[in-house]
């Protein structure tokens, strides 16, 4: 009997517990929801950031000078193709879009295919296990996967054709203008996410404010996308790569989609495309067979003509500003904060991590938004700083370096050392991509293994030479 009791307490004392935890989690949640959010910008950045506040159960609006991409079936403009990685894969595993994403929207590229002039191509794996892959996505299909998940949190509202035009740092107002009603209106959020791209609103007003600093540098090289469908020719490229057509100082690109088409983009100096896109027919077929032969055998040339006839060269930017916030309320994430060259293809990943360190911030100081967005660019700033010069430094990689015997025994090297030592020997693109390790971290741990690899050389060459001597020498009495 006693021990029936004793079981019938210790069950009411769970239950007990159990509604005391709900009702704190409640109570927590409706304090948040009291804190209203105003995300500026509905790309891909801005759409996850809203996610994430909105798991949080923060009452949530979203603001987007552009229509519904959703309702739009042009996908020109902006480059169209990205490679998701880990860092990518990781914040989308928050809102649990990781698994459902790489299915339905990517194709995956396992390694780098390298075409050269002479016709010859070969294969750059990423990991020597092939274990490890990088996934191409439409930029356009991965920003309206967002929005759809977005736009079913009852807590989330979502306002297209809504452009800010105004921002009082002082009093916390937001104006926006009302494209289709061509009338104003003005918000007072708590908290003012900026994720609206490189040439961001947001962040063009924090520049006239004291103490903000800010950069902008467009590179000399631009690009220029064509478009490969899957029905051109009977031949085509190798899948599970990203195709690479290096020529030193310029290079043409392939990534693959779901439809099995590609998109290629051309990089090249920017004071080159001229002489390209605005030439007659021969010259720019010409110039196509003679650099590109091996592309030329997969598109009909009046299907090029047409793309080079139509399109033009876009322009590549990469930015940097300190801090990424105002006050304790106004906060830069993404391009907004810290834009960088696509080289890498960590931008979006780079924007992404953005937001799972913005929820880590916020884990770790109790939701204290005053706090984490202060704490926010002391955490990231020499990590964004460290990608932008990783980008730069592989696009030299990528339309030059690969094309030598150098870089594929340095590559050899690292593969042999990471096998032995898979812990302590990362390979740059192998901790960009495939890690979470800080970026500033895996550029000091490169550069840490460059001067291991010198040491060795140094060491190997000095025994050489030790042993070259002897040889001689002994080599010379017997002669004598």
């Amino acid at each position: 009997m006693r021990l029936n009791r004793l079981d019938d307490t210790n069950h009411v004392a769970i239950i007990i517990l159990h509604s005391f935890l709900y009702r704190f989690e409640a109570d927590k949640m409706f304090t948040h929801s009291r804190i209203k959010i105003a995300i500026i910008g509905a790309g891909p950045v801005g759409s996850l950031c809203a996610c994430f506040m909105a798991e949080n159960g923060y009452d949530v609006t979203v603001y987007e000078s552009r229509t519904d991409i959703r309702l739009d079936k042009s996908t020109s403009g902006r480059s169209i193709n990205l490679a998701l990685s880990e860092r990518g894969i990781n914040a989308l595993r928050f809102i649990g879009l990781d698994n459902i994403v790489i299915e339905e929207l990517t194709e995956p590229m396992y390694g780098r295919m390298i075409h050269s002039t002479d016709g010859n191509k070969y294969s750059i794996m990423y990991d020597i296990n092939k274990s490890k892959c990088l996934f191409s996505i439409s930029r356009k299909e991965l920003n309206e996967f967002l929005l759809t998940k977005l736009e079913k949190y009852p807590n989330v509202k979502l306002n297209f054709s809504h452009k800010l035009v105004d921002v009082d740092f002082n009093a916390n107002l937001l104006t926006f203008q009302k494209l289709l009603e061509n009338q104003q209106e003005t918000v007072k959020p708590d908290i003012i996410i900026g994720c609206d791209g490189a040439h961001s609103i947001v962040r063009k007003h924090m520049i006239r404010l004291p103490m903000f600093n800010y950069s902008q540098t467009y590179i000399d090289h631009g690009y220029f996308e064509i478009s490969l469908p899957s029905t051109e020719t009977k031949n085509t490229l190798t899948p599970g790569h990203l195709h690479i057509w290096p020529r030193s100082t310029f290079m043409l690109i392939a990534l693959p989609n779901k439809d099995k088409s590609w998109t290629c983009t051309l990089f090249m100096p920017m004071d080159k495309f001229p002489s390209i896109l605005e030439s007659e027919r021969e010259e720019i077929l010409r110039f196509f067979n003679e650099y590109f032969k091996d592309f030329m055998d997969l598109i009909h040339p009046e299907h090029l003509l047409k793309q080079v006839k139509n399109g033009k060269a876009r322009t590549l930017i990469s930015i940097k500003c300190n801090p990424y916030h105002v006050n304790d309320n106004f906060l830069l994430l993404g391009d907004a904060a810290h834009a960088i060259v696509p080289f890498y293809g960590q931008g979006m990943n780079a924007g992404f991590e953005d937001c799972t360190i913005l929820n880590q911030l916020l884990e770790e100081y109790d939701h204290d938004f005053k706090t984490v967005i202060k704490n926010f660019s002391s955490r990231r700033i020499e990590d964004a700083e460290a990608i932008s010069d990783l980008a730069f430094y592989n696009y030299i990689e990528m339309r030059d370096l690969v094309a030598r015997k150098s870089f594929l025994w340095r590559k050899k090297i690292d593969n042999i050392l990471n096998k032995w030592f898979p812990r302590t020997w990362i390979p740059l693109h192998s901790s960009v991509s495939f890690t979470t390790i800080g970026y500033k971290q895996c550029k000091l741990d490169n550069r840490w293994q460059d001067q291991v690899l010198f040491r060795m050389f140094i060491l190997f060459a000095t025994f050489f030479s030790i042993s070259l001597y002897f040889f001689a020498s002994i080599m010379l009495k017997k002669l004598q």
